[in-house]
C-alpha cells in the first residue's frame, strides 16, 4: 500500500471513529458524571482525525510532526476517557470496540515518534 492510499484509509478510519464515538455518546444516559465524560470524549475522539487530516496537509516536516503529536495526545486522552466511561457505565461490546480503536490510533501515532 502506498502512502497516499494509506493516508486516505486512515483519514476515513478516523472520521468513522469520530462518528461512531459521537453515536455512542448519544446512547449514554445523561447525568452529571456522564456529561463530563461525553464532553471530554467527544472532543478528544473527534480531534484525532482532525489533526491527522491537518498533518497530511502540513506545510513543513515540523508542522507535520506537530499535528501528528497532537493526534497522538488526543488518542491517548480518548483511551483514558473510554476507560472512565467503562468504569461508570460498565463494559459493553460497543464501548470495548471504541476503546480498542482508540488504543490502535495511539499505537499508530507512536510510529512517527519512536522511543
Amino acid at each position: 500500500m502506498n502512502n497516499v492510499v494509506f493516508r486516505e484509509k486512515m483519514e476515513a478510519r478516523t472520521v468513522q471513529f469520530a462518528v461512531d464515538t459521537l453515536a455512542f455518546l448519544r446512547t449514554v444516559p445523561y447525568d452529571v458524571a456522564t456529561k463530563v465524560i461525553a464532553f471530554q470524549l467527544g472532543k478528544s475522539a473527534s480531534s484525532i482525525g482532525a489533526n491527522y487530516h491537518e498533518a497530511n496537509r502540513a506545510i513543513s516536516r515540523d508542522d507535520f510532526a506537530h499535528k501528528i503529536s497532537i493526534s497522538l495526545k488526543e488518542a491517548n486522552e480518548s483511551v483514558y476517557w473510554f476507560k472512565v466511561a467503562k468504569g461508570v457505565l460498565g463494559e459493553t461490546s460497543q464501548l470495548q470496540g471504541l476503546l480498542h480503536e482508540a488504543t490502535n490510533f495511539a499505537i499508530f501515532s507512536k510510529a512517527f515518534f519512536p522511543p
